[in-house]
């Protein structure tokens, strides 16, 4: 693989609209070239027996059945409401109406 030069970190900065001081295109240069070289590394491995896959570890649900319990009654929670109507809450209009 090509090394990443000093004019490489330039272009992209200015691409990237980047204005960068000396020392930051130097510290950019050797930080990117790492990145790049470890990239290579990695092109590099033998995959050939690795199935594809979409997620690195298997996905199950772990939320508990969706099952009806017992629950408040509808009346009594009403009754200790501010203000209720035909069997719900009642709250302030926030929206214009149409």
């Amino acid at each position: 693989m090509s090394e990443f030069t000093r004019a490489d970190v330039e272009h992209v900065a200015q691409l990237a609209r980047l204005a960068l001081r000396d020392d930051e295109v130097d510290e950019l240069t050797a930080q990117l070239g790492v990145i790049l070289d470890h990239a290579a590394q990695v092109s590099a491995l033998d995959i050939s027996d690795v199935p594809p896959t979409a997620h690195p570890l298997r996905l199950v649900n772990v939320l508990r059945p969706d099952v009806p319990g017992p629950s408040l009654d509808r009346d009594e929670v009403l009754a200790m409401a501010p203000d209720a109507e035909d069997g719900r809450f009642r709250v302030p209009r926030i929206l214009d109406a149409p």
